[in-house]
């Protein structure tokens, strides 16, 4: 690949509107209130983020040291937990099923660049995480991806494509084991 990337094109373009610019600014002021809140505290933080957006159901565990982009693109399945310090990048919509759980350092990337465009546009491509679902420690699932349910994603793996329901996938790149 030989094409050069076009950065001013890329500083130029606008992925947001000015209502989103605006949601993004208070929804940065408002973290820390997430974020320095007490552990138990799970009820106050699901309703911050249903504040923003989010559509959380009931039992929703989230820890306070999770790190959120963009909350209004947040679905959350009842009795799901989402553990310390995952990152839910969600410049496009995330969706984590009932029961689901998120180990800690688990991240969730649901935004890329286009890299056939010179001027590396923004892609917003949705993640799925199914019902009884688990995305274990320091794994990673990438754009567009879906987690099946009751799939479970290994300890440091790389999902940049789908894990089938039951399925176990495990290393980088993720290699897809047997359903369970």
């Amino acid at each position: 690949m030989s094409m050069q990337v076009d950065i001013r094109a890329n500083r130029a373009q606008r992925s947001w509107g000015r209502k989103t610019q605006a949601a993004r600014v208070l929804w940065a002021l408002c973290a820390p209130v997430f974020r320095f809140s007490p552990r138990l505290f799970w009820g106050w933080r699901v309703m911050l983020l249903r504040l923003f957006g989010a559509r959380i159901g009931t039992g929703v565990h989230i820890h306070p040291t999770v790190r959120i982009m963009m909350p209004w693109h947040l679905q959350i399945g009842d009795q799901a937990a989402i553990g310390d310090h995952c990152i839910l990048y969600a410049l496009g919509h995330i969706h984590i099923g009932a029961r689901a759980t998120l180990s800690q350092y688990a991240h969730l990337c649901a935004g890329s660049h286009d890299l056939a465009d010179p001027a590396r546009r923004l892609i917003k491509a949705p993640i799925h995480i199914g019902a009884d679902a688990w995305v274990c420690t320091d794994a990673f699932v990438g754009p567009g991806v879906r987690v099946g349910d009751r799939a479970v994603l290994g300890a440091r793996a790389v999902a940049m494509k789908d894990l089938p329901a039951g399925c176990v996938g495990v290393g980088n790149p993720m290699q897809i084991k047997a359903a369970r």
